[in-house]
């Protein structure tokens, strides 16, 4: 195996730019402002947890985690996500809080990519957890933040589309009752949104027309306050009845916050089958074909860690949106220059002081000594080198206070 070059990063993980890190820290800082005005406070926890606690918790799958031996052999995982973590605080350090709990987060999370491009081993994460209550309101709540916390990040223009496990799984319990392998299959295909493959799962079971007709119906339950009349009228499950009730229950509630324009019912929108329990969503930009966030129910992690509490949540994917929507636009705040020579170094000192504890950016050169070698750094400020473009040039020294 060659050795990497100095300038080689593992495949996966990248460097950020000042550009990028001033985009990403608007965003965060935006997102953060707004989850606080509703209600959430922010909280930190570890890169690191243990494997047979955080880890085992989490919706990443196994192969996906970055493991790591301290020096006592145990094993350590990077964090995949910021949920697992927080229920472990939830469950211990916060168990005397009064509920509901609103915790908000910003974080960088890690998972093992297989080496393709256009993939991130190491990505940021923006979200909340509403932990406590299991109310139509809550999940209700969680949907119109994250729209909220779009149009802080500068999402423009965007749809959630919101559904509920419980749906198809009583859906799939009363068309082919105890058989889970070919039930986990068929939510796998509309997982991966392979419908081509849900229908050939399908077509595999060799089904009566009837059932057949209900399993492929699921495909055209998408769109508004309509499509719970329709599911209704797909499935006699009970199961099934309870979990449109709740996702018609919590359609009306967006309605109340006027933000019902943004959001479709999608009855092939599961999520994470193995994960959520209840309702789910997704965030669609216009410019993005992939999610820029995603959420829901999942109201038996909590149990894991030895407190059984209903939760929901959501998570902005930062990195997406800092790549691929173009809604905030920045612009580098230019710095005040500040050049002096060395007999006027305190007095220019002094008023870069000045003007920084006023709020300016502030740099400072020291100007050559008369006959002496120009350095190459003040050789480039003053020469005007494009990354030190100043917004205002104030001279110490010969031409004292001048200002070009």
């Amino acid at each position: 195996m060659s050795k990497p070059k100095g300038f080689e990063k593992p495949t996966g993980f990248r460097d950020y730019t000042p550009l990028v890190v001033t985009k990403l820290r608007t965003i965060e800082r935006n997102v953060l402002e707004c989850m606080e005005r509703w209600g959430y406070r922010q909280i930190i926890t570890p890169t690191i947890e243990y494997y047979d606690t955080v880890g085992v918790a989490s919706s990443t799958s196994d192969r996906k985690l970055f493991k790591l031996l301290n020096s006592r052999g145990t094993t350590l995982v990077l964090r995949s996500d910021l949920t697992a973590p927080i229920a472990r605080v939830v469950s211990s350090l916060l168990k005397d809080e009064e509920l509901p709990l609103r915790l908000s987060y910003h974080a960088n999370v890690f998972r093992s990519i297989e080496e393709e491009a256009g993939r991130e081993a190491e990505f940021f994460q923006t979200g909340v957890e509403l932990v406590g209550d299991d109310s139509p309101e809550a999940d209700a709540e969680v949907v119109a933040l994250a729209i909220a916390s779009l149009q802080a990040a500068g999402v423009a223009s965007f749809k959630i589309a919101m559904g509920h496990m419980g749906f198809l799984n009583g859906l799939l319990e009363e068309v082919i009752p105890g058989q889970t392998v070919q039930q986990e299959q068929l939510k796998e295909g509309l997982l991966g949104r392979d419908y081509v493959g849900y229908r050939q799962s399908i077509e595999a079971l060799n089904l009566e027309p009837k059932l057949k007709e209900q399993l492929e119906a699921i495909l055209r339950l998408r769109g508004g306050k309509e499509v719970c009349t329709h599911a209704t009228e797909l499935s006699s499950s009970a199961e099934a009845a309870q979990s449109i009730a709740h996702l018609c229950a919590v359609f009306e509630v967006l309605e109340a916050y006027g933000v019902s324009e943004h959001v479709l019912i999608d009855l092939t929108m599961i999520g994470d089958f193995s994960y959520y329990t209840g309702m789910t969503f997704e965030g669609y930009a216009a410019e993005l074909g992939s999610p820029v966030c995603s959420g829901g129910r999942y109201d038996n992690l909590l149990q894991q860690f030895g407190r059984s509490l209903p939760a929901t949540g959501f998570a902005l994917k930062t990195n997406r949106i800092i790549d691929g929507v173009h809604g905030i636009t920045i612009e580098e705040k230019k710095p005040v220059r500040i050049q002096y020579t060395s007999e006027c170094r305190a007095e220019a000192l002094t008023e870069a002081a000045r003007l920084r504890s006023s709020g300016h950016n502030v740099v400072t050169f020291l100007l050559p000594e008369d006959g002496a070698e120009t350095s190459t750094t003040n050789v480039g400020a003053l020469t005007g080198n494009k990354s030190i473009q100043a917004e205002q040039v104030i001279t110490f020294g010969p031409e004292k206070g001048g200002e070009r």
